[in-house]
Parts: C-alpha cells; sequence; structure tokens
C-alpha cells in the first residue's frame, strides 16, 4: 500500500481531537474524520476530575474551559434524605494543581479543542464524514469515508487511531471483541431550572436508595443561572412517547418531593454498559475512548479516562513517529490503558453503581459506616479523593513498563 506519513483519526469527539491537537502541534499532519458537526450542544458527560484538569492545562486546555464551566470542591453521598459523607477536594493540595471538579460538558470541551487545533495548518478536521471501512497492510492504513450526500472517498495513512465512540467502526472492523456486559435498564437525564442548593445540595451528589437511586449534578448547559440534570434508571415503558414526561416529573418528585411541578428543561436515556476490548491495538490500528472501554457514568470516569487514553497515546505514538522507540511503544499504551480500563475505571463504576442500589439491608449498613468513616478521617478521605479523582490510576499505569 503505497501511503503517506498522515495519521488518520476517525471520531472528532473530546478524545480524537485532543489526539489530533498533540499530534499536530508536534508537526504531523493528521485528518480527524467526525460524522457529526462537532459544535452540538448535547451536555453528554460533563463532569472533569482534577487529574484531567492537571492534563488539560498543560496543553493550555484548562484556561479556555474553566470560564465554561462551574468549579465544584465538593461532593456530597446521601442515603435516601440522609446526608452520608461530604468531601472537600481541597485536601488533594500538593498531589494536583486543580483540588476541585470542572462541570464542564463535553460539547464544550470538543467545541474549544476544535477551535484549537484550527489554529494548526497541519490539522485537518472534516465534519459530517462518516467512516465506512477501514484495513491495513506492512506498511500503512487505508480508510473508506462517506461525506454527506457524497461518494465514498479512499484515504490512506500511516496509523489510524478509532476514537469513535461506543459502536466503533474502526473496532467492529478491526475484529476486535468488545468484551463485558450490558445493564438491563436504561439511565435517564433529566435537566430542572429548579436551584436544588436552596434545599441544601452541592453541585455534585450521589444518592443512593434500594428503591431507586439517582446523581445529581449542576452543569452550566447555555449559561447561568444553569440547569441540574438528575441521573436515574428507567425501563423501557416508562420512555414511551406518552409518559416520558410524565417520567420526568416522577423522577424529581421520587429525589426531593415538592408540591408543585418540576419545569423539565432537557431529557435524554441510553443504554449503559461495562466493556473492554480485548485489546487496544491490532497493527497499525490503535483504539482509545468508549470505542476501548464503555462504563457506567457513576463516578464520572469516562471522557476523563478516555483523554488520558488520548494524551498517553499521543505521547507514545511521537516517540515511534520521531524514531526514539520501535512500536512497541504503542504496546505500552495498551499495558498501562487497559490495565486502568479493568482494574480502576470497570471496578469503580461497576461497584458504584451496586453501592448505589443495593437491597440487603447488611450490606447497606456497611457501605453507610464506610462512607461517613472515611468523611470524618482526613487520611481516609484523601484517599478517596485520590482514587475517585483518578490521580491513582494515572500514577499506578506509570508504574507499568
Amino acid at each position: 500500500m503505497q501511503t503517506d506519513g498522515r495519521i488518520i483519526v476517525a471520531g472528532g469527539g473530546p478524545i480524537g481531537l485532543m489526539v489530533g491537537l498533540l499530534l499536530g502541534r508536534a508537526g504531523i499532519d493528521v485528518t480527524v474524520f467526525d460524522m457529526g458537526d462537532i459544535v452540538h450542544q448535547d451536555p453528554r458527560a460533563a463532569t472533569i476530575h482534577p487529574a484531567t484538569l492537571d492534563l488539560l492545562d498543560d496543553y493550555g486546555v484548562y484556561e479556555r474551559i474553566e470560564p465554561l464551566g462551574i468549579v465544584c470542591p465538593v461532593v456530597n453521598y446521601y442515603d435516601k434524605q440522609e446526608l452520608l459523607a461530604s468531601f472537600d477536594h481541597g485536601i488533594l493540595a500538593g498531589e494536583t494543581r486543580h483540588p476541585w471538579v470542572l462541570q464542564c460538558e463535553q460539547d464544550k470541551l470538543s467545541r474549544v479543542l476544535f477551535a484549537m487545533t484550527r489554529d494548526i495548518p497541519n490539522v485537518e478536521v472534516r465534519t459530517e464524514t462518516t467512516v465506512l471501512d477501514c484495513s491495513q497492510s506492512a506498511d500503512g492504513v487505508e480508510v473508506e469515508v462517506q461525506t454527506a450526500g457524497g461518494k465514498p472517498e479512499r484515504i490512506k495513512g500511516r496509523y489510524l487511531i478509532g476514537t469513535d465512540g461506543a459502536r466503533s467502526t474502526v473496532r467492529k472492523r478491526s475484529d476486535i471483541a468488545f468484551e463485558g456486559f450490558t445493564y438491563s435498564e436504561r439511565f435517564m437525564i433529566v435537566g430542572t431550572s429548579y436551584d436544588f442548593s436552596k434545599a441544601g445540595y452541592a453541585y455534585r451528589n450521589y444518592i443512593s436508595d434500594p428503591e431507586e437511586w439517582c446523581n445529581l449534578f449542576k452543569i452550566s448547559w447555555k449559561g447561568p443561572p444553569g440547569v441540574y440534570r438528575l441521573v436515574a434508571p428507567v425501563t423501557p415503558e416508562e420512555l414511551t412517547e406518552d409518559r416520558v414526561q410524565e417520567t420526568c416529573q416522577r423522577k424529581l418528585q421520587h429525589f426531593h418531593p415538592r408540591s408543585e411541578p418540576y419545569d423539565i428543561v432537557l431529557h435524554d436515556s441510553y443504554v449503559v454498559n461495562q466493556r473492554v476490548a480485548t485489546t487496544f491495538r491490532k497493527g497499525r490500528i490503535i483504539l482509545a475512548g468508549d470505542a476501548a472501554h464503555l462504563n457506567s457514568p457513576i463516578g464520572a470516569m469516562g471522557m476523563n479516562s478516555g483523554l488520558h487514553d488520548a494524551v498517553n497515546l499521543a505521547s507514545n505514538m511521537l516517540h515511534v513517529l520521531n524514531g526514539e522507540e520501535d512500536e512497541g511503544a504503542f504496546d505500552r499504551y495498551v499495558r498501562q490503558r487497559r490495565h486502568v480500563a479493568t482494574e480502576h475505571v470497570q471496578a469503580a463504576t461497576i461497584a458504584n453503581k451496586k453501592n448505589m442500589e443495593q437491597r440487603d439491608p447488611a450490606t447497606r449498613q456497611k457501605y453507610r459506616e464506610e462512607m461517613k468513616r472515611a468523611a470524618e478521617d482526613p487520611v481516609l478521605a484523601k484517599q478517596f479523593l485520590m482514587r475517585t479523582s483518578l490521580i491513582d490510576s494515572l500514577r499506578d499505569a506509570a508504574k507499568i513498563t
């Protein structure tokens, strides 16, 4: 296969754009394909943890997204209406330059990264272009793409990075298995203009409840005063067109009963998976982000770990492209990031959901006691936040050579 030295990235979300930005700044020719327009306003993931904020700050991204989000130092954990534990990320000072969480929606981060890539002449971002197929040879890759209403086109490059999400064409066409399971229920997002801070809630709250757990987070969305988003489990029957508005009200009223109906400003639902690709690399094709691993949003680790993938992969790819290392650097990327996906992200998010919905009284009581003890002990509180903020996961991965 006759090819050029460009790197092809399938998927123009924050993971693909981050890879493109870092490679492009290093002088590498990059083409990013995205089937959408990137400038959408679908909130999706919204929490950016301290470990990720440090990485984004290293590349000049944090200063651009901080004004678009909400700084949240405190996270609260409840059992129904009872506050079990409150953790202040300020205890992480000295471990991170950003001892807080930034509530900044994925679409905003994508638009910022997109704007930053436009300042780099050797980075091409092609929107509304769908990746249909991919293949590889000993010395290159080939991708078949199609623009809206256009004819299929074949693009050749040196390597292909699949950051094309949960239904990744790159992963499927590369015949990489996606092992794990799918939860039986869907997760529903309900956004309301009601200000839950008046009821004593922080900007980030996890509420365990054997009847119906939920998470409550504030996002800036389209600007002040922002909205609170409730995430809760939902059955398919509750999502029918004639019931969805009733379901939105019921979710909010179950969590926080009030005499008046809530103002619903947005709602959505999605299937939730716990899956990890059997490998993140097959020859010249490499996976990152949701294309490589999926998890429950309880703990807000999906987009964050994907961004960690992006930085790690870009660094290792530059070692290879600059002749500093052979392609074994890609295998190190796989070892490090797949370890994090299985031993940190999967383990934590599965445990988080079990804790939120636990019905066994003895197990629930044990969880209550552990959370209260962690919040009251500064050493335990710091250990807890080192895990949840993903600082531990980055340090653990760095030990793998």
